[in-house]
């Protein structure tokens, strides 16, 4: 599995009857998988959360190792906020911590393996609607959401793709040293993308 498909994972058609819900009964579910667990805060209801969600996941037919793949950075990220909330004696907390990390991202795969990218921010986009009262454009915050949602697999590609080009040459880089490369092929791509807007007239802010 690509580095960029380790997070929020890419959706492809399952024909399952999640797939088939409405975008803003998803939006609802992930709200009602996450927010409760972060507001309880306790270890045991986070597992629950989490146990539920995989139960969806599963149940939505996107594959167990699609729906439940960490990836290594994830994994180091997690062990690092347990071991620096047990040397603040509060190693629980870090265990709530991490399981509502864990139980976020799994939520968010219940939209990301379900929902093609445009459906997600038209759903995005109609909620915030009401807010053009005050000043906000909808447009722009769904303009927002899909470059992001575009550029994070990018970016972790672009990672993969260095370390990969620097194996088959038999470097062995600390992983510091992949930062230059990395940030090259970012700044690249931004441009690239702020390009590709400014020729369709979008992101501008009007006169």
């Amino acid at each position: 599995m690509r580095a960029s498909d380790q997070v929020f994972g890419t959706y492809r058609p399952t024909g399952s009857p999640l797939e088939r819900a409405t975008v803003g009964a998803k939006y609802a579910l992930v709200l009602i998988l996450s927010v409760p667990a972060i507001v309880v805060g306790r270890w045991w209801f986070s597992l629950g959360a989490v146990a539920v969600t995989v139960g969806v996941l599963l149940w939505a037919r996107v594959g167990a190792r699609r729906a439940l793949r960490l990836g290594l950075g994830m994994y180091v990220l997690c062990a690092l906020i347990v071991a620096v909330q047990a040397l603040s004696d509060a190693a629980i907390t870090g265990v709530v911590v991490v399981l509502n990390l864990v139980l976020a991202l799994y939520a968010t795969r219940i939209l990301t393996l379900t929902t093609p990218i445009p459906e997600l921010v038209d759903g995005i986009v109609a909620v915030c609607r009401p807010l053009r009262r005050l000043g906000v454009d909808p447009d722009s915050i769904g303009l927002a959401v899909a470059v992001m949602m575009r550029s994070l697999p990018h970016l972790l590609g672009a990672f993969q793709e260095v370390r990969d080009a620097a194996n088959a040459r038999g470097i062995r880089r600390n992983p510091v040293t992949y930062i230059a490369p990395v940030v090259v092929r970012t700044v690249a791509y931004a441009h690239a993308t702020g390009d590709a807007l400014a020729a369709r007239g979008l992101g501008e802010a009007p006169h």
